[in-house]
């Protein structure tokens, strides 16, 4: 459940430019609410120089168009607070659902960053975005509407991800709808025939008919007229004056005859029928004690339930002995492990990246009071009047001796392209990571029931299992 909030940050009378988008960009980034700087993100621009490049991105819209606005009244950069339901969601979740909401807001225009903060009870994100486009020729116009466009689309993509959403949050205004769930329900699209074809669809599958003639009679018990002709299957409900093919072009994909027949023989899953959740048998005796027979009658049920779900998973997978299954269990768990070990050095070098380019920043910004320095013969009193940039530039220095061993010093742009093609190559592993670990989980619990099942447990190797 989301809620959203927009802002627009000023510069303070009395405070700069660079003091208020510093001040504003450090309390999103603060590492006690970060968990260290673990969970942020960002797009065309570096965490550690983000005030900078805001800054610069401003001074080059300024010499390019050659339009300034009042120091109140000028827009320094927008905020999201992008809120989650307690419990609903993991830091890393969030900052990925935070990403991608901040990356279709501003349609890849804007550069951004975002902060997902865990110091409270409800895990919530901090998106900051430059109100200067990456091309610095325009700037972003706020709209009448913005907060419920931009709350719309953070339900949508809540929907997507499996969360919740306020669907009757308290009214704020006496205007035509009493909330903002009323105004929604107004502006859902209705259902068309092919909607409800596809939902029927669903309701004779979950019925599980055992061949086609009899899906097709379920289809005609639900109100459809049904039309065989020249090898293909129509339908038409009530008040619909034309019959509706069934094909996957027409209802989308997992929807055509083909589909329909594939999932009734068991060799494909319906994308309408969720597959069911496979959990551990129970070991009966070692739970009996001090339990009913109530008890044993429903754990019985349960593990006759999880041995069936693990035999239509053989079925469906072709593992037709046991060597098979064991092949399957191992290359998934090396498939697991290789992606998390993927993920763990492109995280190392993406950090490595984010050092080298703060380097490379500080060390443009202080050389030229380093050569000054030089050029006075290291002149005491021009240390002391420019003791912190000198210090700022040896530890660039000492940075680039550390990170690149003598090597070559690295350009800025080739910094940030690297960077951005790690964050990309990071968001598609953590993908096929998520996946890989939902596919181990699986088979390996198929496995333990099939050990179950057969006999093949070991007092010893329960824990494990159980694991």
């Amino acid at each position: 459940m989301a809620t959203t909030t927009l802002l627009q940050r000023h510069a303070n009378e009395g405070e700069s430019i660079a003091e208020a988008i510093r001040d504003c960009l450090d309390y999103g980034k603060n590492p006690e609410k970060t968990e260290s700087g673990k969970y942020i993100s960002s797009y065309e621009c570096d965490p550690a120089t983000v005030a900078a490049e805001f800054l610069l991105a401003k001074a080059s819209y300024k010499a390019m168009t050659g339009r300034e606005q009042k120091k109140g009244e000028d827009v320094l950069c927008y905020q999201i607070r992008q809120s989650f339901y307690p419990g609903e969601i993991t830091p890393e979740e969030a900052n990925r659902v935070s990403y991608e909401l901040a990356m279709r807001w501003t349609k890849g225009r804007h550069a951004f960053i975002v902060t997902t903060h865990t110091d409270k009870e409800h895990i919530h994100s901090h998106i900051y975005y430059n109100s200067t486009t990456l091309d610095c020729s325009r700037k972003f116009r706020n709209f009448w509407g913005s907060s419920f466009a931009l709350r719309r689309l953070s339900d949508r993509l809540c929907l997507e991800n499996g969360l919740s959403i306020v669907e009757n949050p308290k009214p704020r205004s006496k205007g035509k709808f009493r909330n903002y769930g009323e105004w929604l329900a107004g502006q859902k699209r209705p259902l068309t025939y092919q909607d409800r074809l596809r939902a029927a669809i669903d309701t004779a599958l979950a019925k599980r008919p055992a061949d086609f003639p009899e899906f097709l009679s379920l289809m005609e018990q639900a109100g459809y007229e049904v039309k065989q002709r020249r090898g293909a299957v129509s339908f038409r409900a009530p008040g619909q004056e034309r019959f509706t093919r069934l094909r996957s072009d027409t209802l989308g994909d997992g929807y055509g005859e083909a589909n329909i027949k594939a999932a009734l023989s068991g060799s494909r899953q319906h994308p309408g029928q969720p597959r069911q959740k496979v959990s551990l048998a129970i070991d009966i005796q070692s739970k009996l004690q001090g339990k009913g027979p109530g008890y044993e009658r429903w754990a019985k049920v349960f593990n006759l339930k999880q041995m069936a779900a693990a035999l239509a998973y053989l079925q469906d997978n072709g593992l037709t002995d046991y060597e098979q299954l064991e092949q399957k269990a191992t290359a998934a768990t090396e498939r697991f492990h290789k992606l998390s070990d993927q993920i763990k050095s492109t995280e190392a070098a993406l950090h490595t990246n984010m050092e080298l380019k703060a380097a490379t920043v500080q060390y443009a910004k202080t050389r030229p009071v380093f050569e000054k320095y030089k050029a006075s013969k290291y002149s005491r009193k021009f240390l002391a009047e420019h003791e912190a940039d000198i210090e700022l530039y040896r530890a660039a220095c000492a940075d680039f001796k550390r990170i690149l061993d003598g090597g070559k010093l690295p350009k800025i742009d080739a910094l940030k392209e690297e960077g951005r093609k790690l964050a990309e190559r990071k968001k598609k592993l953590y993908a096929e990571y998520r996946k890989a670990k939902a596919d181990m989980q699986e088979v390996a619990t198929i496995k333990a029931n099939i050990d179950y099942l057969l006999g093949y447990s070991e007092p010893g190797r329960k824990k494990e299992q159980e694991r």
